[in-house]
């Protein structure tokens, strides 16, 4: 793990909290995305693992939910990769880890540059073509558990002023439970070309196909009966996805330099099954439910940063612009009452399925970002910003209520048209701070506001486990305060305190009706304050005892503390609770050794439990859905070991060496509803090859 430069590129992280992974030095299950190893030293972060190949990323943390990591500005060389930043900043894509070099983590201070999310940025950091050869291919192929085939075939190279890097990942699996077999295809292709000394050019393009059947959730009965049972035989979920990319970096002067990147995203996903708010039902096998999301959008970044002094004393200005618009659409309806995954609409066939609905969802939005280091003298500087934002999002479509009696005839039939438009600008501020008593050591310090727009998957579809109420968008504040440092070359620290302020918190709360028959509400629960201790020490005991260079020998504890409580709420029995997907203890700590080309790691992880909706509730006996309740205390041991000799390279390892059975996420919709389990014990072999 290292950490971002003050300045990098157009770009600024001075008093920022930071992380970047370096992925080639890990020892993580690459093959298979295992984001508990991959992430495992940074701080804080709550991770939902439900399936063995790692299709998605679903990272939170500080009481912000996981699921699909929609509460980062998620983006692939500096271009967002999410479904919709505004609309439904969802990521069914994720980049492998074997093309990675880097991922960046900036935790909420990373608003002003990056987007409004309350969690800050993941940035992930493709490999770079070969700058020494002209072709370098790179091969890795993987067997392991239930089934488990991967294979990652890259190309890179550099001829005179041109490069590239290109690679294909292919993944098939049977999983850990029975009906939830995947395949996946990805490819991508990196073109580079130095125009100059000064600017260069590059185009990416990036496609990823995957179809995986789901095994459905599980009631807390049914997942202490049998964790890895399905009754779910018909639910499918298809990812279609591409993005693109265009940027010139061009270099005015050493002091200024100048960044234009233009994106896209065409893509879809389709979720097709039967579900219920009893998942204990059996399936009746007649037709079953489709959402289907389709999602154009594109947009620029373009930056401008520059070095000056002012009154005597070295400064640094950034100045950016995004502009950002997006045409999706989003239909639920009837689908087939077949087995296989067939993503049609059956409207014929069905025409008074009782869920129906079909909307447009355009947005536009534009953004002005500005940053600047002033360096009070040698050792502190102070950054302020601030990030303009103007939003227009629009939903255009209809929706139908259908009901019918016990005979299966209609009873009542209405369609109900929406058109909405909502508009909406503000001015988002930040101030950050660093002094460095000397290079070996730096305090920080950084508050920044958030925003979170109601996103459309918030209103529009309609879900058997839960109503909607009419919802506003959410606010709030991120504060850090820290340090971090190096001694004597032994022993790596980065320790903070933070504070999330978050007012008008959308979550599910249990609400008691007339008849006293309890129901799900998603609505503005209320305004909670979530504050906690991170530190990440890591230490290298060769350097303290052994001191040969033979061996390499690193202990590392990434500690999480952290407490959160509503204090505000007018939703009954709410205030003073917890707030949902904050374990109070965090902790993941490893050992690593290395002796000349061998290398061995084992890792412990443990979260202490965290509850999934803002009423406490310790289970969800009272509907048996599974989509809220407590999430019990898990802890789980993973091993990894390498050799490398010459081109090949072996790995293998072990996750959950000690079989545990443990669950980390409660679904309300796809690909649950209801518990999903983690997996058990599982092994895995790669062989790569390098040329």
């Amino acid at each position: 793990l290292s950490r971002l430069k003050d300045v990098e590129e157009t770009a600024i992280y001075a008093g920022k909290k930071t992380e970047v992974i370096l992925v080639d030095q890990s020892m993580a299950n690459l093959a298979s995305n295992n984001a508990r190893q991959i992430y495992s030293q940074v701080a804080g972060l709550n991770i939902f693992q439900n399936d063995d190949a790692g299709l998605q990323l679903n990272i939170g943390g500080r009481g912000l939910d996981p699921n699909r990591t929609s509460n980062f500005n998620t983006r692939q060389n500096g271009y967002d990769i999410s479904a919709d930043v505004l609309g439904y900043p969802e990521s069914y894509y994720t980049p492998p880890a074997e093309a990675l070099e880097q991922i960046q983590v900036v935790r909420g201070a990373a608003s002003l540059q990056y987007g409004t999310q309350f969690g800050g940025l993941v940035n992930f950091k493709m490999k770079s073509p070969n700058a020494n050869k002209s072709i370098e291919l790179l091969t890795r192929n993987t067997i392991g558990s239930n089934g488990l085939y991967t294979n990652f075939t890259s190309l890179s190279g550099t001829k005179n002023k041109f490069s590239y890097y290109t690679y294909f990942n292919y993944k098939k699996g049977d999983g850990f439970r029975a009906n939830s077999e995947f395949e996946s295809k990805n490819a991508f292709l990196h073109l580079g070309y130095q125009l100059s000394d000064k600017t260069k050019i590059t185009g990416e393009l990036t496609y990823l196909r995957y179809l995986a059947q789901q095994a459905g959730g599980l009631s807390d009965a049914m997942f202490n009966e049998d964790a890895f049972q399905s009754n779910r035989t018909r639910n499918w979920f298809q990812v279609d996805w591409l993005l693109y990319n265009f940027k010139i970096a061009h270099e005015f002067s050493e002091k200024t330099n100048f960044t234009f990147s233009f994106f896209g995203l065409d893509a879809q996903r389709d979720a097709l099954g039967f579900r219920t708010n009893r998942q204990d039902i059996p399936d009746n096998f007649g037709e079953r439910d489709l959402i289907k999301g389709a999602y154009n959008n594109f947009g620029f970044e373009a930056r401008l940063l520059n070095k000056y002094t002012l009154f005597g004393k070295d400064a640094t200005g950034l100045i950016g612009t995004k502009f950002y618009k997006a045409n999706n659409t989003s239909i639920q309806g009837p689908g087939s009452d077949g087995t296989g995954p067939n993503f049609e609409l059956q409207l014929d066939a069905y025409p008074n399925y009782e869920n129906q609905s079909n909307f447009s969802n355009p947005n536009l939005n534009v953004s002005v970002f500005g940053e600047n280091i002033l360096y009070l003298n040698d050792k502190w500087s102070v950054t302020p910003g601030f990030r303009f934002e103007y939003i227009k999002t629009e939903s255009d479509g209809f929706s139908k209520r259908i009901n019918l009696d016990a005979a299966g005839n209609v009873i009542l039939n209405e369609t109900e048209f929406s058109d909405e438009l909502n508009e909406r600008s503000f001015v988002l501020f930040g101030l950050g701070t660093s002094f460095k008593p000397n290079d070996k050591i730096e305090f920080y310090g950084n508050v920044s506001q958030n925003y979170r727009s109601v996103t459309f998957s918030d209103i529009n579809l309609v879900n058997p486990n839960f109503s909607v109420r009419p919802l506003d968008d959410e606010t709030g504040l991120t504060g850090d305060i820290g340090f971090r440092g190096n001694y004597k070359k032994a022993v790596s620290f980065d320790i903070s305190a933070f504070s999330l302020f978050y007012n008008d918190r959308i979550g599910i709360t249990l609400e008691v009706q007339n008849d006293n028959s309890v129901t799900k509400v998603r609505d503005n629960i209320g305004d909670a304050f979530i504050y906690g201790l991170e530190s990440l020490i890591d230490i290298n005991l060769n350097e303290l005892f052994i001191k040969n260079n033979k061996y390499r020998f690193n202990y590392f504890i990434n500690t999480s503390v952290i407490n959160s409580e509503y204090v505000n709420s007018e939703e009954s029995g709410v205030e003073g609770n917890e707030v949902e997907f904050v374990p109070e203890l965090n902790i993941k700590t490893g050992l690593r050794f290395a002796y000349n080309n061998l290398q061995a790691s084992m890792q412990y992880t443990y979260l202490s439990d965290q509850f999934s909706d803002a009423s406490n509730s310790r289970s969800d006996a009272l509907s048996s859905s599974g989509i809220v309740g407590v999430i019990p205390s898990y802890d789980i041991l993973d091993f990894s070991l390498s050799y490398k000799y010459k081109q090949f390279k072996l790995e293998t390892g072990v996750n959950n060496v000690l079989d545990n059975t443990y669950f980390t996420r409660r679904a309300t919709g796809y690909p649950g509803p209801g518990i999903l389990p983690s997996s058990p014990r599982n092994f895995y072999a790669t062989l790569e090859i390098k040329i």
